[in-house]
């Protein structure tokens, strides 16, 4: 316990005992600040349109479901919107295999809905994000039918092909398809690439007429008034057109083999120039490169590229059930924060569409503390300096759904994923019981609104199944339950939109190699908060500095906190912000 004291004093008195008129630390606050601007301060929620709310009873989530709870979102304090995409698509990807990039698929409504939709959303101080997928359009699309027709059609070289007189195609790895990434067209006599699905063809960047259709489409939406672009894949979109043998297994290393080639950086700044300057929208690519310098590339102001970098060092720990270290997650955050403390900013998330729930993956869904986990898990994302990225259902603590057979699947990724196990001869049982824990169909399910027919989602027949948990987990009985995690969320949300601290403050870990509990400062313009979270099922003890006193609470998802003669013990996932003076 004395060697814990001295580590926590020591650390915590570095952090408050320095010279305030440290220049250096003056100079790097200064950065941080004169950079403000509202995509770095806001709260970002993340919608899949088609599982939010269904106004029609079809069972498909849609625009005026969403209209329906405009002021639930409201509600909830947050101040951006990403909704998947909602495009025509012959949907074999969920809607990420486009067939038409200015055109809205019938279930979700029309181009009126969507209009009266984002209408009521920036009249509630409530900006769009739009999901825009240019890695890849559907095999459907216009551009491809033509492309596929005729090697002397004009829009054959929008896509990447691969002539079959020279032989079969060097191998390429599909993320989707078992067989491969390459197709044969007969009517080409060719082979096209495809990273995804089969019907998902690849773009070609490298074709200027391909990349200023790209920009015309964003320009398009930008004009009706979306504030900012999610690119999807779009770390893939560069191709080496010479299409070099790869060695034998370079898929295990797949990013370094398909993603983030140079000319990708020449794209993204031709892209600044011609969407994002002009007309003032922001823009984070899904991924970002394999080291902290390929995201630096990516979204340093100075580059004039991107703004925002999306990782996925830290969801990528709890992808199995063998889980990860509580020190493991704190090295990783911490890792980044630094990193871009001066230059750049991040997206911090812990879920989102294409993961399981937050509370399985990094809380404990068992009854007893799931609601605990989850508003601690709550009050660290939203703790954190970057961007926060909510998933919807994540504010009430929406779990996995038990899918323990193939058979129960529709998700494209998860069939790949089981064929490509099968033909190698895999543990089928092991696949399966990995898959039922991480599949991105557990963050699917339907929004759970109230305890009546389907949680309240559709009249109807709902395209997936609901979890069974809906009658316990919903909006209504959480919305009357003043210490429900959906009112820890607003509480968090509310105290991050008034305190800028939240937004721009130093980051300086507490107690690293305590693997029970993270606690971390933010500092800002003389204040500080110290930031409380225990990870664990069980009672567990730090050692609360002398030096330091708690001016007062600001979030606590416990009534009480024990500090007995400076030795803090938190209850199991107690989550705590003070404020501290000396």
């Amino acid at each position: 316990m004395k060697n814990l004291i001295i580590v926590v004093l020591t650390i915590i008195c570095t952090t408050a005992c320095k010279d305030k008129e440290d220049k250096t630390e003056l100079k790097d606050q200064t950065i941080n600040i004169e950079s403000k601007t509202w995509w770095k301060e806001g709260v970002l929620y993340q919608i899949y349109p088609q599982s939010f709310k269904d106004s029609d009873g079809d069972g498909f989530g849609d625009f005026k479901g969403v209209m329906e709870k405009l002021d639930y979102l409201e509600s909830l304090g947050i101040t951006m919107v990403w909704m998947n995409p909602f495009f025509e698509s012959p949907l074999v990807d969920n809607g990420y295999d486009v067939s038409n990039y200015r055109a809205i698929h019938p279930r979700y409504g029309t181009m009126e809905d969507f209009e009266n939709m984002l209408a009521g959303m920036k009249s509630r101080g409530i900006k769009f994000v739009l999901d825009v997928v240019v890695n890849h359009s559907s095999n459907e699309h216009d551009w491809f039918k033509q492309a596929s027709s005729s090697r002397e059609n004009e829009y054959y070289n929008y896509y990447h092909w691969w002539p079959a007189e020279k032989g079969e195609p060097p191998h390429r790895h599909s993320l989707f398809d078992p067989e491969g990434g390459w197709d044969y067209v007969e009517a080409t006599n060719a082979y096209y690439l495809h990273t995804f699905a089969e019907a998902q063809p690849d773009l070609n960047w490298e074709n200027p007429n391909v990349r200023q259709e790209v920009y015309d489409i964003m320009k398009f939406w930008a004009k009706k008034g979306v504030d900012g672009f999610r690119m999807d894949a779009f770390q893939f979109a560069s191709k080496d057109t010479s299409y070099p043998e790869f060695p034998e297994g370079h898929e295990k290393d797949f990013i370094k083999w398909y993603a983030m080639r140079p000319q990708l950086h020449e794209y993204l700044n031709e892209m600044y120039k011609e969407v994002m300057e002009p007309y003032n929208v922001f823009a984070v690519a899904e991924g970002a490169g394999t080291t902290l310098q390929d995201a630096h590339d990516l979204v340093d102001e100075d580059r004039k590229e991107l703004q925002t970098a999306y990782h996925f060092e830290y969801v990528d720990m709890a992808r199995t059930t063998e889980g990860y270290t509580l020190k493991q997650f704190k090295e990783v955050f911490t890792k980044w924060d630094k990193a871009f403390s001066e230059k750049g900013w991040l997206a911090i998330f812990l879920s989102n569409h294409d993961n399981s729930r937050l509370v399985n993956r990094f809380g404990n869904p068992r009854p007893e503390f799931r609601t605990v986990s989850t508003q601690m898990l709550n009050t660290f994302l939203l703790s954190m300096r970057g961007t926060p990225y909510t998933y919807y259902g994540d504010e009430l603590g929406m779990t996995n759904i038990d899918m323990p057979t193939i058979k129960e699947y529709v998700d494209v990724a998860a069939l790949g994923e089981y064929q490509r196990a099968k033909a190698n001869g895999g543990d089928l049982d092991e696949f399966m019981k990995q898959l039922n824990y991480n599949s991105r169909e557990n963050s699917r399910t339907p929004m759970q609104w109230n305890d009546e027919k389907n949680a309240g989602f559709s009249t109807g027949n709902p395209w997936k199944k609901v979890n069974e948990n809906f009658t316990n987990i919903n909006v209504a009985a959480q919305d009357k339950d003043p210490n429900s995690v959906l009112n820890h969320f607003r509480k968090m949300v509310k105290l991050r939109n008034e305190n800028k601290i939240m937004v721009y403050g130093d980051y300086q870990l507490l107690d690293e190699d305590n693997n029970e509990t993270y606690a971390f400062t933010r500092t800002l313009d003389g204040r500080e908060l110290l930031i409380l979270l225990n990870f664990t099922d069980h009672d567990s003890k730090i050692d609360f500095p002398e030096t330091k006193k708690i001016e007062a609470t600001l979030i606590n998802n416990y009534n009480s906190l024990s500090n007995n003669n400076g030795i803090v013990t938190l209850k199991p996932y107690q989550a705590v912000i003070s404020e501290l003076n000396e």
